[in-house]
């Protein structure tokens, strides 16, 4: 595999200024006497070809390094892990999730599962893979070059990824929380069984892939993407759409596509999936922001973080009864709320490293005074309220958590994550 480090006068002017940027951002800092060990990666240039022409080995089972997206799709848990691949779990019992096989997808950042296809990016293509049998996966197509935004030279087919080193440090040197520049682990989707015989899985609220109405809508950073899957084996790429800049997460309800930027939440009319139209925007401060909604309410969190330094971490509700004029109705202050999810007048939230917390939210003007649990060991990026259990991911792994008494969460299991790294 060719892989090169080009000096930085070679790099393209854009990528050069935006890591002039980070690295001159201003970040707390600590003077501290200690080693310091972390997770870190640097630029590395390559061309798609190499890629393409190696085959996509399906490994066994292995041990989770570093969680990235979730998804279920029956009895099966999917876990990303960013840039490397997707783990297959067993997920029949919650309480005893078994790991049956990795699928090693270079590249690979999101994913989504239409009638036992599983759709995944890896790097600029489009891959699909049949799962009907999970111990005999195979990959029955590619579709090149349709997340073209990464290519830093598209005539030689060369694209800029990062490659994941560890760090130490000894003592004397001043930590601080700021830069730094990987791959967006964001993630966030959520489908459910549709009708006209299609079977969608359901993932969580930062997934920039989704399914509705027999197409797959995929998002990067200024556009939106859309795939015919109305025959799941033969995806095909109809075209793009720009919607601006700041794309975070896509989120599908009733014939609607709801998307989160930085700086607001965009409401597309999907009633005709192969040309989605915007119905409005809500606007708000620059702060990274997932989006899950209901049929009178968006809920929205608003993250400030690396990319949103002028946000607010707050989770706001909008009155949505009206899509072409969405109103806010009240907004919650909050310590750090990432990815959060909905299972009827039951609201989780995940708070990054503060934990993960639970609300009743029948009453959207009382949502503080019905807070039911904050389990601050619980680190969250993300969850899933699925059939069997509450599904919630972190940086130390993924748990599990029987929800049938939404006012207590009862712990069932946790896949922990390989050679942690606290940072």
């Amino acid at each position: 595999m060719k892989k090169t480090l080009l000096p930085l006068f070679n790099w393209p002017l854009g990528i050069v200024f935006s890591l002039m940027l980070i690295l001159t951002l201003p970040s707390c800092q600590d003077q501290v006497d200690s080693t310091y060990t972390y997770r870190t990666q640097y630029p590395v240039f390559m061309q798609m070809s190499t890629f393409r022409e190696a085959d996509i080995i399906i490994g066994p089972g292995k041990q989770l390094e570093n969680p990235g997206k979730i998804y279920i799709y029956g009895d099966f848990l999917l876990i990303n892990e960013p840039q490397k691949g997707i783990h297959v779990i067993d997920n029949t019992n919650p309480s005893n999730p078994i790991g049956m096989n990795f699928i090693n997808i270079p590249g690979n950042v999101d994913l989504a599962v239409n009638a036992n296809i599983l759709y995944a990016d890896s790097y600029v293509d489009l891959l699909a893979f049949d799962i009907t049998n999970p111990r005999d996966i195979k990959k029955i197509k590619r579709v090149e070059d349709v997340f073209e935004h990464m290519y830093t030279d598209l005539a030689t087919s060369t694209f800029m990824t990062f490659k994941d080193t560890v760090m130490t440090y000894e003592s004397g040197f001043m930590r601080g929380w700021g830069g730094g520049w990987g791959a967006m682990n964001d993630s966030r989707a959520f489908s459910s069984s549709s009708g006209g015989g299609e079977s969608y899985g359901q993932g969580g609220s930062m997934a920039r892939f989704t399914l509705m109405s027999g197409h797959l809508y995929a998002v990067d950073e200024t556009k939106l993407r859309v795939f015919d899957v109305q025959t799941a084996t033969d995806p095909k790429y109809l075209e793009n759409f720009q919607l601006g800049w700041g794309i975070e997460t896509i989120f599908p309800f009733k014939g609607n596509l709801f998307i989160g930027s930085t700086t607001g939440m965009h409401i597309y009319d999907a009633s005709v999936p192969s040309k989605p139209k915007l119905m409005s925007v809500y606007a708000h401060l620059t702060a990274c922001d997932p989006v899950v909604v209901n049929d009178q309410y968006a809920f929205v969190t608003l993250r400030s973080g690396m990319t949103c330094r002028q946000g607010v971490d707050q989770l706001q509700v909008l009155d949505i009864t009206d899509l072409y004029n969405p109103q806010l109705l009240k907004a919650y202050p909050m310590e750090n709320p990432h990815g959060l999810a909905l299972s009827g007048d039951y609201l989780y939230l995940a708070e990054g490293n503060s934990g993960l917390k639970s609300f009743q939210v029948a009453d959207v003007f009382k949502i503080a005074e019905n807070q039911l649990e904050h389990l601050r060991s619980m680190k969250s990026v993300d969850i899933i309220p699925g059939p069997k259990s509450l599904i919630v991911i972190g940086p130390d792994g993924v748990c599990q958590f029987d929800y049938s008494n939404p006012k207590k969460l009862k712990s069932l299991s946790c896949i922990q994550v390989k050679n942690q790294i606290v940072v």
